[in-house]
């Protein structure tokens, strides 16, 4: 079965010419390489009353019919329309309210996106995007992946993935109030040491500045990142340190796991909206401390300052 598609305006010129010319139905259906029924229709429907075809007039026709074309309220239903306005009493979203109205009415039928439409049509009185939906009738938008990293989590070293050695990074953001500034930290994946500095803004040369700010005199190996904007200018960062930076797969924070905890140990300190254009280097630093001397149980309870200088004694006897 060949897909339906409207006729055109040059089809409709050539029916007008072929009713003029004598031909019947079926010629003029062969000639336009279309179902007979369909050229019967088209000339019922748009001739004109003493029985003649003009193709613009058919044409005109045409628009008006499809402008008047319209979907069927579903919600013009008495009973469907009662039960989603006492479920938006209830707050409840509409995929709850289609939910629960299937498993009450087993066999009928009931979209979500009809339910939106209702709202944000006005066709429920007293029901507005603003004061029944949870994000008020705004959009979500999903975030993309700001960067095209050249290595990826996956290409990371065995000796990184395992914990093996220091040097091995994990690292973010910690933002402000909007406009305030932010801190860029990064955690040693096997001895938990934090490293953290200030960043006027989230623009990546900033933050590139900041890298270098928090891991003075750092041996590092290897960093871990998100998919944020803010570390675009990581063949930098990898230059400025002699390391690899390796991004986590895009809304995957378990990833950088050691991390994404001394950040919410930070917020302890810092909570959302802090301005940290009035955080000093010592307020930062004397944080920083309290965070590297915190006994952890992943360290057997030591410290990771006591981890690195208990590491390093054992290194030295070593040698």
């Amino acid at each position: 079965m060949l897909p339906y598609t409207h006729f055109t305006i040059e089809e409709r010129i050539k029916i007008e010419e072929s009713l003029n010319k004598g031909k019947n139905q079926s010629e003029i259906a062969r000639e336009l390489d279309r179902n007979r029924s369909s050229v019967s229709r088209e000339i019922k429907r748009n001739s004109n009353k003493d029985g003649s075809y003009h193709h613009w007039r058919a044409t005109v026709l045409y628009i008006v019919r499809r402008k008047q074309c319209r979907r069927k309220l579903r919600l013009k239903c008495v009973k469907l329309r009662a039960f989603v306005t006492k479920c938006f009493a209830k707050r409840w979203s509409p995929e709850i309210i289609t939910q629960r109205y299937k498993k009450e009415n087993p066999g009928e039928k009931l979209s979500h996106n009809t339910i939106y439409r209702a709202v944000k049509n006005k066709e429920l009185p007293d029901i507005t995007p603003k004061t029944h939906l949870r994000r008020h009738g705004k959009h979500k938008n999903a975030r993309t992946q700001a960067i095209k990293p050249i290595h990826t989590i996956h290409d990371r070293p065995a000796e990184a993935e395992t914990r093996e050695r220091i040097g091995d990074l994990e690292g973010d953001t910690v933002y402000g109030a909007i406009g305030k500034g932010c801190l860029v930290t990064l955690v040693d994946r096997r001895s938990r040491m934090l490293y953290a500095a200030k960043s006027h803004s989230r623009d990546s040369q900033l933050i590139e500045e900041a890298f270098r700010t928090s891991l003075d005199g750092v041996n590092v190996k290897t960093i871990t990142l998100d998919n944020g904007s803010e570390f675009s200018r990581f063949a930098e960062i990898e230059k400025n340190h002699d390391a690899t930076v390796y991004f986590a797969d895009p809304h995957s924070p378990w990833q950088r796991g050691s991390n994404e905890n001394i950040n919410g140990l930070i917020r302890f300190f810092f909570p959302k909206g802090t301005n940290f254009h009035e955080i000093s280097d010592d307020e930062l630093n004397s944080v920083i401390s309290i965070i590297n001397n915190r006994p952890r149980k992943c360290l057997d309870w030591l410290s990771p300052v006591e981890f690195c200088s208990l590491l390093i004694n054992c290194e030295s006897c070593c040698i």
